[in-house]
Parts: structure tokens; C-alpha cells; sequence
């Protein structure tokens, strides 16, 4: 068999750093991904680095640009696609999250609510929590910050990400309701799995054993 690189798809901000080190001590080097530099593709002996946003990543795995990524529970949800999953890495803990100012009128209740009005960056997720507890959603999808729209009159409620609850609070807003909580996984190409196999399967049980280790202590 002939040299194979393995691309790995990395999340830029809040996951990356915590990522990177988790690699290295899987002892895979992708510290250079942390140099203060506008490249978006870094290698590091049979492997290649790529450098996306935190929603593409799911992306770039399914269409088989990249052969493994680390991306948040929260976005593979979202995007749905057929990927493998083999581990949660453990990192970048999270909750999706339902929130709404504090002096809202009508404070949120499940069993009160037939519509609701949603600022979130996760459309697919937020449609279908709601739907499966009976309510119709009108779903405004926004890329900023979502904390502003029930500020100004856009939406009643945001579903947003929550680590500390800081943001929302210094916003007015209140966490009422938790859709599902993230942390980062690793996730594979399906055809790069059988394709590469004795590559990543090598990689993913160096993994497996670092998780092992990290419960024991």
C-alpha cells in the first residue's frame, strides 16, 4: 500500500485549542494549527490539517474532503449526516439551550405553548424539539448574535449554545429549557474508513486508550 494522508478536519474557536491537545497527546502533532496565521491547511508527517468553521466540519467529513474531524455534538446533530462516530472526546462541554428575556409576559411552559417564535443558528434541531412536544415553531435563523433578538422584538425565545450562562444573563435573558448537551466527538468518513482502515483505525484506538486513561485518573 502506498503513502496515505489522512486529513483531519479542525474547528476554528472555542473548540480548537482544547482539540489540538488532545491530538498531540494521541501523539499527533497538529500544534502548528495555533500559530498566529492566516493558513487554513497545515502538515504534519502522513497527516494534513484543514482549518474550517465549527458548522462546516460535519461537511467537509461527509463529502469525504476530510477523512476524520472533531466537531461538537451540537453541529453534527444539526447538519444530519450519515458520518461515523466513534468516540466522545470529552472536551468543550455545552448545552443547547432554550432561553427568554426575563420579563417576558408569558414565561415559558410546554404545556401552555402551541407557537413559539425562535432566533437560533440551529434550524433543523430547534424544528424538531419543538415539533416533537407538539408545538409549531416559526424559526428565524440567524448567524450573529442571537442573544439580540428577543432585545429587539425579533423572536420571543433564542436557542442558543450555553457553557456558563454569563452571556445570557448580562443580556436579560433567562435559560428555560436545555434541548441536549455537546461535547466534542470525533467523527469519520465512511469510505475513508474502509479505504484507510489500518491508518484510522490505528489513530482512533490510540484514542479510545488517552479516554481510558483520562477516567482512570
Amino acid at each position: 500500500m502506498g503513502y496515505q494522508t489522512v486529513t483531519v478536519a479542525l474547528p476554528k474557536g472555542r473548540l480548537l485549542k482544547e482539540a489540538v491537545d488532545f491530538l498531540i497527546k494521541s501523539g499527533i502533532d497538529a500544534s502548528e494549527t495555533l500559530s498566529e496565521t492566516r493558513k487554513l491547511i497545515f502538515r504534519w508527517e502522513n497527516f494534513r490539517f484543514i482549518l474550517v468553521k465549527p458548522m462546516d466540519v460535519p461537511t467537509y467529513v461527509y463529502y469525504g474532503t476530510a477523512d476524520v474531524g472533531i466537531a461538537g455534538k451540537d453541529v453534527i446533530e444539526e447538519k444530519g449526516y450519515d458520518l461515523y462516530e466513534p468516540l466522545d472526546l470529552k472536551f468543550g462541554a455545552c448545552r443547547l439551550s432554550v432561553a427568554e428575556p426575563e420579563d417576558i409576559s408569558e414565561p415559558y411552559d410546554l404545556d401552555k405553548l402551541s407557537y413559539i417564535r425562535v432566533a437560533t443558528k440551529y434550524p433543523k434541531v430547534t424544528d424538531t424539539y419543538f415539533r416533537s412536544k407538539g408545538i409549531h415553531p416559526e424559526i428565524i435563523t440567524l448567524y450573529g448574535s442571537v442573544e439580540l433578538a428577543p432585545l429587539v422584538g425579533l423572536s420571543d425565545r433564542i436557542v442558543d449554545l450555553v457553557q456558563t450562562g454569563t452571556t445570557l444573563k448580562v443580556n436579560g435573558l433567562r435559560e428555560v429549557d436545555v434541548i441536549l448537551h455537546s461535547t466534542a466527538r470525533l467523527i469519520v468518513n465512511r469510505a475513508s474508513l474502509k479505504t484507510k482502515y489500518s491508518l484510522l483505525k490505528g489513530m482512533i484506538d490510540r484514542m479510545k486508550e488517552l479516554l481510558k486513561e483520562k477516567v482512570v485518573k
